[in-house]
């Protein structure tokens, strides 16, 4: 995973995606948006959603190899994400257009990664 190596003088611009909380450089964002969000987020290209949409605010990293094998991807719910690096928690929440068209658009239902709000159970 050589591709995803962030040199110690880049790592002041990473940033974690708010709705999956992967963590990638803004300059990756920016070419290839979020591998696991692209389809409804649209930050390829687009440094105002990039803004909006991932957080230089976040906490712990956890490492992913095999998402769907891994407790702590469940735990977290990333299972079924790509594998990568993850932030446990994200500061800050979806601009309500960007939530407001995830739920009623994709039928996705948002979960913010600040530790605002719980998964009922």
């Amino acid at each position: 995973m050589s591709e995803n190596y962030v040199a110690p003088a880049q790592q002041r611009y990473l940033r974690a995606c708010m709705v999956c909380s992967i963590v990638m450089t803004y300059a990756r964002f920016r070419d290839e948006g979020c591998p696991n969000c692209e389809e409804f987020l649209h930050l390829q290209g687009s440094p105002d959603q990039i803004d909006s949409c991932t957080s230089q605010v976040f906490e712990g990293l956890i490492t992913l190899a095999d998402p769907s094998k891994s407790w702590v991807a469940k735990w977290q719910r990333l299972d079924g994400y790509v594998r990568g690096v993850y932030a446990t928690k994200v500061s800050g929440q979806l601009p309500d257009d960007v939530r407001t068209s995830i739920e009623e658009e994709y039928r996705i239902t948002y979960i913010p990664r600040d530790g605002s709000a719980t998964e009922a159970d």
